[in-house]
């Protein structure tokens, strides 16, 4: 019961939040914009290198302003299954810092980035694990 209500207080204290965007790792990046484009009348809203020089990022949806996106990632591996694999979820926050600083606070929780990373278009984020491994972004337009 305790940690229910230490949930609580904690969420009515943190602004709200959203699910920003689907990461999806793909080994063709032109073809996969061109499919999501044709067959799900998706518009390519941003496009941009990553800062490591090989990663390119692509971001797809309907042009709302509040939406969530897909995220298109060519570069990530050279090793990719069959199926489709998502590679991440976003969480939009309003103040990345904060939220990093937070996180880092919190027992248990481990980082996969060291520090906040921003990419040439300004966005920001890191990566955390979830109890499962799997990888959960907090992401900062």
């Amino acid at each position: 019961m305790l940690y229910i209500e230490l949930l609580i207080k904690e969420a009515v204290s943190l602004p709200a939040k959203r699910i920003d965007h689907i990461g999806v790792v793909v080994r063709d990046l032109e073809k996969s914009i061109t499919f999501y484009q044709d067959v799900l009348d998706l518009k390519l809203k941003a496009r941009t290198p990553h800062t490591n020089g090989v990663i390119q990022l692509a971001f797809l949806g309907y042009e709302e302003s509040e939406e969530t996106e897909i995220e298109l990632i060519q570069g990530y591996s050279d090793t990719l299954p069959s199926e489709a694999t998502i590679h991440h979820f976003a969480i939009t926050v309003d103040d990345i810092e904060k939220e990093y600083a937070r996180i880092k606070k919190l027992n248990d929780i481990e980082l996969i980035d060291e520090e906040i990373v921003t990419l040439p278009n300004g966005y920001r984020y890191f990566y955390i694990y979830g109890p499962e491994k799997e990888w959960i972004e907090f992401f900062q337009r």
